[in-house]
């Protein structure tokens, strides 16, 4: 029986899992493994796996089976083999919206709660909504990119074209399925992949020409070649502690046509006054190593792997970086702090952190609903540096 095949392969992959690599690092790796799959059963494993893992830890006393069945019932509108064999009087539910789904896995199953989907939920900031937020987590976030304002009717033409469902959000963001393959429809360096919070966090950001920023957990980029679309006319420092990921900058800087900058590898926990002591930034931007505890619903293995002892040591790294950079901004300037977290520890606390130990003071700052937008969930405030007496 088909689905009892889909079964067992389910259950190699969740017993040979462990949780230290991301799901989309390790399945690769295991399908070249167990090379006897075939691209059917490679699709089916998948779509089990990345289900069951939404469920967070909700109905923790039901078998994985049965688990199984309800999350892929919940996260899906089109039938699986597993839901008709043991879900068959929800069968005809299956294309129901995704609240009234909940409410009637609610009804059989009364030991359903859906706050253990995410079972941190007593650190969530406060501004959450947080039926909301957990419900988001049966929802496969969106890939969102960013073009040129002049150039965003024409990319949806063309993906139109290609049959692709396209929703422009912004002048300059659009909205598709995730998994959507662009390599071959756009051209390189028309667009760049960056989800909508992360993208509306350049509201923060207000460079003037000739400014000097300073990007410094840069990673592969992204928040720099926001930056550089709205004031092409800076000067830039990217820096990072990954070697790798500034390679990958390296990369993405060439396709976008930035050729001036500066790139430096960083250990912000560091001492680095040798390194950066004539340095001084009209702009800096710490986009924080964090839980990436907003972005779960791209990752939604975490929801059952995570430490929760975790959120505390990002926290105290976030202060210390901050500490570390604050020292190389010119004062009345302003310092953006970003996570892609949606813990009060790594967002509001670290803020109330900064403004009573540092010389800043918050001008703004915001919990980036992003799942009201099918996008992650983020946080970002705005702190200018006192002036000096």
């Amino acid at each position: 029986m088909r689905a009892d095949h889909q079964l067992r392969a389910f259950e190699q992959i969740l017993n040979s899992y462990d949780g230290s690599l991301p799901l989309h690092r390790f399945l690769p790796a295991y399908f070249k493994q167990h090379k006897q799959m075939g691209s059917s059963d490679r699709r089916w494993a998948t779509r089990h796996i990345y289900s069951f893992f939404r469920l967070g830890k909700a109905l923790p006393a039901l078998l994985p089976e049965e688990r199984l069945s309800i999350a892929d019932f919940l996260c899906h509108t089109t039938l699986s083999q597993l839901v008709e064999k043991n879900l068959p009087d929800l069968v005809e539910s299956i294309t129901l919206s995704l609240e009234e789904k909940l409410s009637l896995i609610k009804s059989k199953y009364p030991d359903f709660d859906i706050e253990e989907v995410y079972p941190f939920h007593a650190s969530l900031s406060g501004d959450i909504d947080k039926e909301a937020f957990f419900t988001s987590f049966f929802r496969q976030p969106d890939l969102f990119i960013r073009v040129a304002a002049s150039d965003s009717s024409s990319i949806v033409a063309k993906l139109e074209e290609e049959n692709i469902p396209v929703k422009a959000i912004s002048a300059t963001a659009l909205a598709l399925p995730n998994g959507t393959k662009l390599e071959t429809i756009l051209n390189e360096g028309s667009y760049q992949v960056q989800d909508l919070s992360s993208q509306n966090t350049g509201e923060y950001f207000k460079p003037n020409k000739w400014d000097k920023w300073w990007d410094c957990c840069a990673a592969s980029g992204g928040k720099t070649l926001l930056l550089h679309s709205l004031e092409p006319v800076i000067e830039l420092l990217v820096s990072d502690l990954r070697e790798s990921v500034l390679l990958n900058l390296d990369e993405r800087f060439r396709l976008a046509g930035i050729r001036k900058y500066h790139k430096k590898e960083i250990d912000l926990l560091q001492n680095n006054d040798q390194i950066l002591h004539h340095y001084q930034f009209d702009g800096i931007i710490l986009d924080a190593p964090c839980t990436g505890s907003g972005t779960w619903g791209r990752t939604p293995e975490m929801l059952t792997f995570f430490e929760e002892r975790k959120i505390n040591q990002f926290a105290a790294i976030q202060k210390g970086i901050v500490q570390n950079v604050v020292k190389y901004l010119k004062p009345g300037k302003p310092l953006i702090y970003i996570t892609c977290s949606a813990f009060v520890q790594e967002n509001e606390a670290v803020v109330q952190h900064i403004v009573e130990t540092l010389p800043l003071e918050l001008e703004k700052m915001e919990l980036v609903k992003g799942y009201e937008n099918n996008a992650d969930t983020m946080f970002v405030a705005r702190l200018i540096k006192k002036s000096q007496d």
